[in-house]
């Protein structure tokens, strides 16, 4: 194991063990240590969300420390933010969309939901983010009144992913999916999932994400 490695590995396991402090000592070690502030946000704070996702599925961490835990992540984000803006900066756009995000109702993950509004903004779309348990109403509101043209949901938990096919159908009701690219991810989201449900695309990560919609033309 490498000395980044073993940086990312105690930067997992503090987060996992809900040591705030030591996640931000761990992730100054990993910059000054040459690691990319997009590596340590995709590797060892993704594996440790994701790892405390599973403890509270399976009954060993409750909604308490699921907060614990996502307000350590934040910490951490903010202190990584002006690092991730350069390192997005090429990944800038002429055709800049309007984008809704949010992680569905009854999931309050929203790790991979804010590292992809961040750099979505970095390479310069508008971008409004609804933050975590988005219900459909505020989806549609947002919708609405942004005049968005994609819609990107997130959910970490299978039991949440459930709630992004009642989103879509409700756009069908209201007559406004057509007007709108709707993206899916998330740790209980796969290619699959996306297609059954309806969705338009979906989004391994963070950078698959980003460059499925600046691929996308302009409305």
């Amino acid at each position: 194991m490498s000395g980044l490695d073993k940086i990312y590995d105690k930067i997992r396991k503090c987060l996992v063990d809900l040591d705030g402090d030591c996640v931000l000592e761990e992730i100054d070690n990993a910059l000054k240590n040459g690691s990319k502030a997009i590596d340590i946000v995709l590797v060892p704070l993704s594996a440790g969300m994701m790892e405390v996702g599973h403890l509270y599925e399976e009954g060993e961490y409750f909604i308490a420390e699921l907060i614990e835990a996502a307000e350590i992540f934040k910490e951490a984000m903010r202190k990584l933010n002006s690092f991730l803006e350069k390192e997005v900066s090429g990944y800038r756009v002429k055709n800049r969309h309007r984008i809704v995000i949010g992680t569905v109702k009854g999931d309050i993950h929203d790790i991979g939901k804010t590292i992809i509004g961040i750099m979505l903004q970095a390479a310069g779309h508008e971008v409004h983010d609804l933050g975590v348990d988005v219900d459909v109403e505020k989806f549609v509101k947002a919708i609405i009144e942004y005049d968005a043209d994609i819609l990107c949901m997130s959910a970490l938990l299978t039991s949440t992913a459930r709630y992004m096919e009642t989103v879509i159908k409700e756009l069908e009701r209201r007559g406004l999916r057509n007007k709108v690219y709707v993206l899916v991810g998330g740790a209980a989201v796969t290619p699959e999932y996306a297609k059954k449900i309806g969705a338009d695309g979906y989004g391994k990560d963070a950078i698959e994400t980003i460059k499925l919609i600046n691929n996308l033309p302009a409305k």
